[in-house]
This record gives C-alpha cells, sequence and structure tokens, in this order.
C-alpha cells in the first residue's frame, strides 16, 4: 500500500507563519504537521510514500533527510506549483498511482487509527474518507451520499442537502488508481484543467459509481487553513 501526501503549497493564508515554509511544516507540539501524517503512515505499515513538494521544497526535503532516513519516503517536486492546483501535483506523481495507495492533503492532520479505520474498510476502486458536523461552511469539501456511496462533492453544493465533508484522505484499489490516473490525465487536457481540484475528477468519478465513503465521525482531525486552525490540530495530535 503506497500513499502520496500533496504538500505542494504555501498556505498563504496562514501568512506570516508560512513566509519561509510550506504549511505542511507547521509545527504542532514538536513535530511538523508532515511528520505527525507520515508516522502514522509508517506505523499503518503504509510504504513507499511520496510527498509531492512545491513551495520551500529545499525545507521539506531537510525534514525528510533528517529523520526519515532509511525509510521508504521520498520527494516529488512540482515545478508547476505556482500555476497549477493540486490536480498538477497528481499528474506530477502519476508513477505512484501504480496499485493500491492511498492520497492526502498534505494540511490535514489526523490521529493514527483514521488510517487505521480506512485500511480496515471493505475494497472498493475509490474510498473518500467523510465525517458529519452539525453545520458546515464555504470552505468545506461538502459531500453528499446515498447510503456509503458518494454522489456528489465540491465546496459549493447546497447545505440543506450535504450528509458530510471530506477529510482530505481517500483510498484506491489498482482499478481506481488506474480509472483516477485516467481521469486526471483528460481533466488536464480541458482549457481550465490547471485551476481543478483533484476532487473535481473524484466527482465525476461518482458518477461512474466507482466511490465509497468511510465515515469516521467521532475520530479526531483537523484541516490546517488558517491561524485560529492551530489550536484544533494541536489538539488533535496531543497524546497521540
Amino acid at each position: 500500500m503506497q500513499a502520496v501526501i500533496l504538500s505542494a503549497g504555501q498556505g498563504r493564508r496562514l501568512l506570516p507563519l508560512t513566509a519561509d515554509r510550506p504549511k505542511c511544516l507547521i509545527d504542532l507540539h514538536g513535530k511538523t504537521l508532515l511528520q505527525w501524517q507520515l508516522d502514522a503512515l509508517l506505523a499503518a505499515g503504509v510504504g513507499p510514500i511520496t510527498v509531492v513538494t512545491g513551495y520551500a521544497s529545499e525545507a521539506v526535503e531537510s525534514v525528510i533527510a533528517r529523520h526519515y532516513a532509511g525509510k521508504a519516503v521520498r520527494v516529488q517536486y512540482n515545478p508547476f506549483f505556482q500555476v497549477a492546483d493540486n490536480l498538477g501535483s497528481c499528474w506530477i506523481a502519476r508513477a505512484a498511482f501504480d496499485g493500491e495507495l492511498l492520497l492526502l492533503n498534505g494540511d490535514t492532520v489526523f490521529e493514527p487509527v483514521v488510517v487505521q479505520r480506512l485500511l480496515a474498510a471493505p475494497a472498493a476502486p475509490i474510498r473518500l474518507v467523510t465525517d458529519r458536523k452539525d453545520a458546515y461552511d464555504a470552505d468545506d469539501m461538502k459531500v453528499i451520499t446515498d447510503g456509503s456511496r458518494l454522489l456528489r462533492i465540491g465546496k459549493h453544493l447546497p447545505v440543506d442537502a450535504v450528509d458530510a465533508e471530506s477529510i482530505g484522505m481517500l483510498r484506491f484499489s489498482s482499478r481506481g488508481a488506474q480509472r483516477f490516473q485516467d481521469a486526471v490525465e483528460a481533466a488536464l487536457r480541458e482549457p481550465d484543467g490547471l485551476r481543478w481540484w483533484y476532487l473535481s475528477v473524484i466527482d465525476r468519478l461518482a458518477d461512474e459509481g466507482l466511490v465509497e465513503t468511510c465515515p469516521i465521525q467521532g475520530l479526531r482531525w483537523g484541516e490546517v487553513d488558517f491561524p485560529r486552525d492551530l489550536d484544533a490540530a494541536r489538539a488533535v495530535v496531543a497524546g497521540t
């Protein structure tokens, strides 16, 4: 089981904390966000792991060289990170989409049992980790489901129809990974493809009945986008 972590962005909404480092290197209780992710994946037996970098890639490479020498963690640099959204990072890492793998956003922090829950879930071409909450805002990656099947995913879905939100973690079977890779290639051929999120491709694949969900209600996780998110993120990793 391989993994790809998308960590190419700077995280401008976290400035000035990200003036000289990407947000995946934000400190959370003595370890970077990226280290918390890598440690949880490696502890679950996941590997090799590809970290897709862009902004301040040298800083990320230094952390990996210092803490993960000899382990199955490598860096894949995305030279287009300033002109493409994270769909471009998925294309850069396309060689890793060969067989089963996990795909993670580089700004999601989670307790290790989240990975274990996903790995233990029944097989599906694509399985998207979701969580429920009482209310959703404009920045949430909202989802609409039919039982466990994903019907729609996007930030602009009507709130009254939303069932949960994506936490930015997916599992692919070999078939799902190949279908995703083909769909990414097709999307990037479209005139506005460079501005797409990879979850826009997942939304399209949901129409083919390929995407199931993995609910994790009650487990701890957090997305780090704004300075106000940091306290909640530190609470997620505290004690893990």
